[in-house]
């Protein structure tokens, strides 16, 4: 269905944006009104079922606890390339 718009300031606007953006008048108004959609309308963040959030629950943290137990640049042993070849050895 098509838009007339008779306000002149709303003509104004558009051709500004078209200018700016080097498009047409009617590719403005169209990102122009696509923007402020997802802006007013964000995506939703997914839902999920009772034991799938128990999972993810556990699993971050369980993850918060090794991050806590050795936090990054902690006491650990530095990884050297001998430490690495070490690990394919046969004993």
């Amino acid at each position: 269905m098509p838009l007339y718009v008779k306000d002149p300031e709303v003509g104004e606007l558009a051709e500004r944006l078209a200018r700016l953006k080097q498009t047409s008048k009617t590719e403005a108004v169209r990102e122009a009104l696509r923007e402020a959609l997802a802006a007013a309308d964000p995506p939703k963040a997914p839902t999920f079922d009772a034991e799938t959030r128990a999972y993810v629950d556990h699993a971050l943290e369980t993850a918060r606890a090794v991050r806590q137990r050795y936090p990054p640049g902690g006491d650990g042993l530095p990884v050297t390339k001998d430490w690495i070849d070490s690990l394919y050895e046969d004993d």
